[in-house]
This record gives structure tokens, C-alpha cells and sequence, in this order.
């Protein structure tokens, strides 16, 4: 019922007399948050405030809570989500969570439908400067494909090798966001952004030697980043870029469906 296509088609009923007020009330008794256990209130809401439920972050839980979040949330939501899952705690998740998918390099398991189409209009492109900072790519990228948008990878352009990335212009150009994820001295999203006609979204990393103090020096390089259109979100946080991407082009179709009706 945390769907906004159903509670629409609850109201509707309601409306139509199909639907008792009494029974409608009952549907929506969690629709706020629901406990579970005496370890964590589940914010069934979210989803029809922001457009993106709630996500479980992994660290720090239990496998057998995780599992009982997992469980509660799978009630109410097509796509289930959990970050930052090491494989013992996956093997662990297996035993306790059915049909659950595990993508290794992004460190997310899912509950999901078998097959995600893209919801929303537009390509988020996502760039890796090089091979190590994969993991957080692909957080990114998994997060995105399972909010239901379309994306595209690129990996190990960094500005190491400057005519990898000037070789695949044509994605940057293609892309609605870019998404671009890069330690070391963390150039790379400056270099995209003085080539797109897009909104950048840099992530730094924490791969680096001793002075990028675990990447601090490439946040601090994409925060004075001398092109402009870039926004910056903290250190391997490829789940929190995927998120501000679907934000910028779900209000991008709500602008579209307004001046449409307007």
C-alpha cells in the first residue's frame, strides 16, 4: 500500500463503494512505519514522500535482522534493497530470505521481480576513473537499475589515460546524469564536466596512497572543482549519487508533465 498507484486504486475503490472505510483503514494501519521487533521501525512512507523507499544500510545489523527488515519490507514494496552486504553475511541472508539476489561487486542484496524495466525517461551514465573504485560504481549502478532507471557504464577512464575517456564521448554526450567516481587526486569529474551539457554528480574514494587520506583529497578536489554543474556527495557513497541522479530526472518529467497540462 506504500505504492502510489495503490493507494490510488484503494481511494478509488472507496470512492466506488467497493472498498468498506473500515477495510481501507485497515490497509493503511502501517502506512506510516512498522515495527519490528524491539531493533527497527520501518518507514513504509517514504516511498510516497521521496519516490525511493527505504533502503537497509548492512553494516552494523545482524544478519537475523537484516532478515527480519527484509521480510517486513518485501510485504509492501516490489524491489527490497540492502547495502554494504560482505558475502558471510549474504551466505547468512540466503538461509533466512527467499529468492534473494546478491550483487557482489556493488555489495547489495535485493528482493526484486525478475525482470526491472526502466520507470523513468532518460540514462544516468555512470564513468569510474579506475578499476578499484569499481565497487562504489557499481553500488551506483545497481542502486539506479533498481529504482527503475537506465543505466549505462564506463569504466577505468580516469585521466591517467586521458583518450580512454575522450574515446566514449558520444556516452557522455547521450547521458540525461552523469554520475562520475574517482580517487586518487579525484580530476576526473572536472575534466567530464567541462565536456558535458548535463548535471555531473562526483563521488570520491577512498583508493588512494597516504595523502589522499582516505579520500579526502579527491572530495576536497571535487569540491573546488573549477567546472561548473558539479554537485558532490561524500566519500563511496555510490548509493547516495544513484539516489540525487533519480531525483533530478523524476522533477525533470514532473517539469514535462506540468507544462503539458498547463
Amino acid at each position: 500500500m506504500t505504492q502510489p498507484e495503490a493507494l490510488r486504486s484503494l481511494l478509488e475503490a472507496v470512492a466506488n463503494g467497493k472498498v468498506s472505510p473500515e477495510m481501507a483503514l485497515d490497509s493503511l494501519k502501517n502506512l506510516t512505519y512498522e515495527s519490528v521487533g524491539d531493533f527497527a521501525k520501518i518507514d513504509h512512507h517514504r516511498q510516497l514522500r521521496t519516490g525511493f523507499p527505504e533502503v537497509i544500510w548492512g553494516p552494523g545489523k545482524t544478519p537475523d535482522q537484516i532478515a527480519q527488515i527484509m521480510e517486513v519490507m518485501r510485504q509492501s514494496g516490489s524491489v527490497v534493497m540492502a547495502t554494504r552486504i560482505s558475502p558471510d553475511v549474504y551466505a547468512a541472508l540466503q538461509k533466512k530470505v527467499r529468492e534473494l539476489q546478491y550483487f557482489e561487486l556493488a555489495r547489495i542484496c535485493a528482493i526484486t521481480p525478475s525482470v526491472i524495466e526502466p520507470r523513468f525517461p532518460g540514462k544516468i551514465a555512470i564513468l569510474s576513473a579506475g578499476t578499484a573504485d569499481l565497487p562504489v560504481a557499481e553500488e551506483a549502478a545497481v542502486t539506479a537499475e533498481l529504482s527503475g532507471f537506465l543505466v549505462q557504464r564506463l569504466w577505468d577512464v580516469g585521466v591517467a589515460g586521458i583518450h580512454r575517456l575522450l574515446n566514449n564521448r558520444h556516452l557522455i554526450d547521450s547521458a540525461s546524469v552523469l554520475i562520475v567516481v574517482a580517487g586518487m587526486e579525484g580530476a576526473l569529474p572536472s575534466v567530464v564536466a567541462g565536456l558535458a551539457d548535463c548535471p555531473v554528480i562526483a563521488v570520491p574514494t577512498s583508493i588512494g596512497y597516504g595523502a589522499s587520506f582516505s579520500g579526502l583529497a579527491p572530495l576536497l578536489t571535487m569540491l573546488n572543482s573549477c567546472a561548473a554543474g558539479i554537485g558532490v556527495v561524500n566519500i563511496d557513497n555510490g548509493f547516495g549519487a544513484a539516489v540525487l541522479a533519480g531525483q533530478i530526472l523524476r522533477t525533470s518529467e514532473k517539469l514535462r508533465l506540468a507544462s503539458q497540462t498547463s
